[in-house]
């Protein structure tokens, strides 16, 4: 056990979304240096959660590739039917190289949502009160989407949050931005490694 009461919320690092061949565009183009700056910091988030003996949760978004489980009532559902994104059972839903969930590892789960807030409709706040989590480190892509859903979800249900800002990214850094400054309201936000000293005070 860790001694603390915090847990890690890894979201959507998935092929779709990171990969220079994924559908989902984020502005995280293959060859820059925002994308790798992410990918290293989102890599570093997890090792050192892994090095603290956190829990993580690792939260994939997915649908049937015939979208049936879609529902339609916004753009950006519309959006991931229209592309043929994060098909469940195919390559862009699977978690990307290198930030995906240890094998074997009884501190790491997976959810699998299919809307905004990674709670929505899934086991996310059962399994962190299993864990006795009260305070959550979030991280992921995109920070305006998923990250500010499942934290503003998370505020509304009684967890103390901190935002990893340099292992989340919009392909627009001003919404990115904007995002971070809005959840401030309801979260701290700092930078991977103040999130993990965070993570790591004691109860």
């Amino acid at each position: 056990m860790t001694g603390t009461d915090a847990a890690v919320l890894a979201l959507h690092y998935q092929n779709d979304v990171l990969h220079p061949d994924g559908k989902i565009r984020v502005g995280l183009d293959a060859d820059g240096q925002a994308r790798q700056r992410l990918l290293d910091n989102a890599a570093a988030l997890l090792a050192g959660a892994r090095a603290q003996a956190l829990p993580i949760v690792h939260v994939r978004i997915a649908f049937r590739p015939d979208y049936a489980d879609l529902l339609p009532n916004c753009q950006i559902f519309r959006s991931v039917a229209a592309i043929g994104a994060v098909p469940e059972g195919q390559w862009g839903s699977a978690f990307y190289e290198g930030l995906e969930p240890l094998a074997g590892s009884a501190r790491e789960f997976v959810v699998k949502h299919t809307r905004i807030s990674a709670f929505y409709g899934t086991p996310l706040e059962e399994t962190l009160r299993l864990l006795g989590a009260r305070r959550l480190v979030v991280a992921g892509v995109a920070t305006h989407s998923v990250v500010e859903g499942t934290v503003r979800h998370a505020a509304d249900i009684g967890f103390s949050v901190m935002v990893a800002q340099d292992a989340c990214a919009s392909a627009d850094p001003a919404v990115h931005a904007a995002s971070l400054a809005s959840m401030r309201l309801i979260a701290q936000t700092g930078t991977v490694d103040e999130a993990l000293r965070w993570a790591a005070a004691p109860n």
